[in-house]
């Protein structure tokens, strides 16, 4: 028994031990908690208190930097005053003072005579009828006569006692002694009896003095405001009075040199405050506060890029909502909500741990907009979706998308287009596009794997690209992701939402937090009925406000204006109202904005757009925003002939360069805006050169009427077109009119070489005019070719007036063909006879001059061959004709590794030299 209970005492004791342990460690736990709260209480009041610091510091560089601006006018207004000579030292201006005081107090007393007497007049009198002219005196205006006298000695004394006399005492005394004979006084019932009443003429001595009263208080009032600037001048701080004072010190040494001195500190430090704004609002950019990500698409023509973004826009518009999303000016702002009823049916996708507010998808052509488009810094475009047709694979413009992508570093996923139009496919736009693809038929996933693999094939061979399907890229850093997409019935638009979203979120974070740092590109320029000329802008980074004054490039010089209103479309369903915008007075980044402001006209599209904060930063941002314009310009490799390019925005111009290069047509000069005169005299300097080239390409501009009559004038063709590709229709259509009429106008002075033998069997005629049958060994016969025999001292026989070949005349016959010409004697000398004059063991050539060789090199260089051109050189020559023959025969390789123009000329002397020293020539090599 004393065991058991021995056993039930230790067991209850071992339950309280645990209990006691379990107190303890709860109240562990919560001493911890408490801790930790006040620890980060403590470290949030730190932050709270630091943020206040740096707040209050900032006030006080403010504070000290006005102080420092307001200084620096107040020196320069000295120097200005000093330069006109109105300036005035400390003692001068007390002394002025002075003097004003004094005669203030004068004029002062003065008026106050005036008025005491005036009033001493009013009192007791009647008002009476006017009376005009002379009037009957009555027996009580002698009486008040006679006691004039007497009442203008008290008046004019009773000034000087009350001038020491307090004014509001005196003000109160006045209506006392006026209210006992407010009685007498006679109301007029009628405004007209006004004009009856007595008006006593001045006299001139009283128009003199009042004439010198108002000049006297024209002095006074000009003196008042002088004391008041003084005063301002002189109202500031001690500290302000010292610097003015040693400035005037300095000043009266230096002189202006100073003054520009200080102009270039004050431009220093604007600069400065610039940049350490800039600083400032890079270090407080934060991945907790992301921007929308600017996102262009990028594709071939027809590959689905606009129903792509069609099918985007109209999220939930079935259920007769717009769903937040608002169609832009240049650009499509896809709201988060709509991203998110998107991407529901993602299973990838985490709604909760989205963090940017939307996107911003460029609405223009991707090339465009995205390839001339500039930003300060970095490309305006963030994210790329480049949309490949699954169908045809890698196109044209596919391919310099890619390549311009990988130029600017620019991250970009590929919407594999139309998989809609695989065979049997079913489509599901609700469903996850890789689970809906597993669910296929057989034959659907087939075809599938079997294109996208090609394409995979293309990116390897065509661009060097790793590209594989998204939901198998375990390596984003080396592959590139494909997500297989139906723009036409919305299948996988989800899937690409969600994995911008996603990369935007990890790997784009840094570079889509938001800046207060502006950076903004405007994107076109639009004249808007009601509106006047308005100007549509990326807004990326920043903050835009009305009454914000901005600085932009234009065609003439930077443009200043003040920010009238801001504008943005409404909701999707008020799309077809055009003008139909809402306003605000603040926007944030990113979004699409149209701006409303003054003197928008000759503003030039694709550069940035500043926004002057302080009044002294304005001719520091003019100066950035014209070398904006001429670095955009200067950067463009022009060539000493070629044709003048006009465009209408800084983006249009370098795509339309961009092809020219590509068509291989020179450009001498190039500018952006209206087509004027000067830009006429520019391009007709080119007829010096050649004059298919004196002509302008205007792309999607306007020509002045002046600039139009002068090219008329001037000869100067303009093309005007708002498609890059007719211009350059009508372009080469115009050069190639040029060549025709050209080689008509020289083509009796071009003459091709030819060598040919005549056929015994075939001599019809022997004597003027001679017909014969011949063989072409080389060269080109033509009719109009004059014809020799070298080889009887270069007898001349005639021209070749016509050639038969099959009975059917024929205006060219080529080396091989065998001929029938008829050679008229044109000589002026006796007809040549065949058989006396020559046999057929003569060869005829034709008889090439320098100015026949220079009409060929000109106008028919195409129409020669390099077997042509080296019979040339040799019928010039006079080399003998095994040496023509062995040249015509092999491809000699000289021709390869010298210009030809350069090479013309020692090739008939190597040709020679090899001839004289028996060297055969085979292939090209020496043997």
């Amino acid at each position: 028994m004393s065991k058991s209970g021995g056993k039930k005492k230790g067991g209850g004791g071992g339950g309280k031990k645990t209990g006691v342990i379990a107190a303890l460690r709860e109240a562990l736990r919560q001493q911890e908690e408490a801790e930790e709260r006040a620890r980060q209480e403590a470290l949030e009041e730190e932050r709270r208190l630091e943020a206040l610091r740096l707040e209050e510091e900032q006030r006080l560089k403010d504070i000290q930097e006005k102080k420092e601006l307001e200084k620096q006018k107040k020196k320069e207004k000295e120097a200005q005053l000093k330069a006109e000579g109105k300036w005035l030292s400390q003692k001068q201006r007390q002394k002025l003072n002075q003097q004003r005081q004094a005669l203030g107090a004068d004029l002062l007393a003065q008026i106050a005579a005036r008025a005491e007497a005036d009033e001493d007049d009013q009192i007791g009198e009647k008002k009476k009828r006017v009376v005009y002219g002379a009037k009957k005196r009555t027996n009580k205006d002698k009486d008040e006569k006679d006691a004039s006298p007497t009442g203008s000695n008290q008046s004019s004394v009773q000034p000087s006692r009350e001038v020491s006399v307090d004014p509001s005492a005196n003000a109160e005394e006045q209506p006392k002694e006026a209210k006992p004979e407010e009685p007498t006084e006679e109301v007029l019932d009628d405004w007209e009896l006004a004009d009856e009443e007595d008006i006593p003429t001045p006299t001139k001595a009283e128009v003199g003095s009042s004439d010198d009263d108002k000049e006297n208080q024209k002095k006074e009032s000009k003196a008042m405001k002088e004391s008041t600037f003084d005063a301002e001048e002189n109202g500031g701080d001690d500290d302000s009075e010292d610097d003015s004072s040693e400035y005037d010190e300095e000043e009266d040494d230096s002189g202006s040199p100073a003054g520009r001195e200080n102009k270039e500190q004050v431009r220093e430090r604007v600069r400065a405050r610039i940049a350490k704004r800039a600083e400032e609002a890079e270090k407080r950019r934060s991945t907790d506060k992301l921007r929308a990500p600017v996102i262009c698409v990028l594709g071939h023509v027809d590959t689905g890029k606009t129903k792509m973004l069609d099918t985007i826009r109209r999220t939930n518009v079935q259920d007769g909502e717009a769903g937040g999303i608002t169609q832009q000016i240049g650009a499509t702002q896809v709201p988060g909500a709509a991203i998110k009823e998107r991407c529901k049916n993602v299973r990838s996708f985490d709604a909760d741990g989205m963090k940017i507010p939307g996107f911003l998808i460029i609405d223009t052509p991707g090339h465009e907009s995205f390839s001339n488009l500039r930003s300060r810094g970095s490309s305006l475009c963030d994210y790329a979706i480049l949309v490949v047709d699954l169908m045809h694979g890698l196109e044209q413009q596919t391919i310099e998308s890619v390549k311009m992508l990988i130029k600017r570093k620019t991250p970009f996923v590929i919407a594999l287009n139309k998989i809609d139009r695989l065979y049997g496919y079913e489509s599901n736009p609700h469903k996850d596009i890789w689970q809906h693809l597993k669910s296929q038929p057989q034959n659907t996933k087939l075809e599938f794997k079997k294109r996208y693999e090609n394409i995979i094939a293309q990116f390897a061979s065509e661009v060097a690209l790793n590209v594989v399907l998204a939901n198998k890229n375990d390596n984003p850093e080396e592959y590139f992701s494909m997500v297989p997409t139906s723009a036409f019935m919305g299948d996988g638009i989800g899937n690409l939402m969600s994995h911008i979203v996603t990369q935007c979120q990890t790997t784009l974070a840094e570079r889509i937090a938001f800046s207060e740092e502006l950076e903004c590109t405007v994107m076109e320029v639009k004249a808007i009925p009601g509106l006047g000329t308005t100007i549509d802008v990326i807004l990326v980074n920043g903050t835009l406000k009305v009454n914000d004054e901005i600085v932009l490039s234009g065609f003439d010089g930077a443009i200043v204006t003040q920010i009238r209103d801001l504008l943005m479309p409404q909701a999707l369903r008020e799309l077809r109202i055009k003008t139909d915008y809402e306003h605000f007075q603040k926007i944030e980044g990113a979004q699409g904005v149209k701006i409303l402001a003054k003197n928008f006209e000759k503003t030039v599209a694709g550069l940035p757009l500043f926004v002057a904060h302080k009044e002294d930063e304005r001719e520091i941002l003019i100066e950035e925003a014209e070398r904006q314009f001429e670095k955009a310009l200067t950067a463009i490799k022009k060539k000493p002939e070629g044709v003048y390019v006009q465009a209408s925005t800084l983006g249009s111009l370098e795509a339309l360069l961009e092809f020219l290069r590509t068509e291989k047509i020179p450009y001498s000069n190039v500018n952006i805006g209206p087509v004027h005169k000067k830009d006429v005299q520019k391009a007709a300097a080119m007829h010096e050169h050649k004059e298919e080239f004196a002509c302008i390409l205007a792309f999607d501009v306007r020509v002045e009427r002046e600039a139009q009559i002068f090219a008329d004038k001037e000869n100067v063709k303009i093309f005007q077109a708002d498609i890059i590709y007719h211009l350059e229709d009508a372009f080469l259509k115009y050069k190639e009119e040029l060549r025709q009429k050209r080689r008509r106008e020289n083509e009796h002075l071009a003459i091709f070489p030819c060598r040919l033998r005549v056929m015994p069997q075939h001599i019809f005629n022997a004597r003027n005019p001679i017909v014969c049958g011949v063989s072409v060994e080389a060269g080109q016969l033509k009719k109009g070719t004059p014809i020799c025999v070298p080889s009887k001292d270069k007898i001349f026989l005639g021209t070749v007036s016509s050639i038969e070949q099959n009975h059917n005349e024929v205006d060219l016959a080529k080396a091989g063909d065998e001929v029938c010409i008829k050679i008229e004697n044109t000589t002026g000398e006796a007809p040549k006879l065949y058989g006396r004059h020559f046999t057929h063991e003569d060869l005829l050539v034709s008889r090439i001059t320098r100015e026949s060789i220079d009409a060929c090199k000109a106008h028919f260089k195409t129409d020669l061959s390099r077997d042509d051109w080296g019979l040339v050189v040799a019928l010039k020559k006079g080399a003998p004709f095994h040496c023509i023959s062995r040249f015509t025969v092999f491809n000699f390789r000289f021709w390869t590794f010298f210009n030809y123009h350069w090479f013309e000329e020692i090739k008939e002397i190597l040709l020679e030299c090899f001839t004289e020293l028996k060297i055969p020539i085979i292939n090209g090599y020496l043997t």
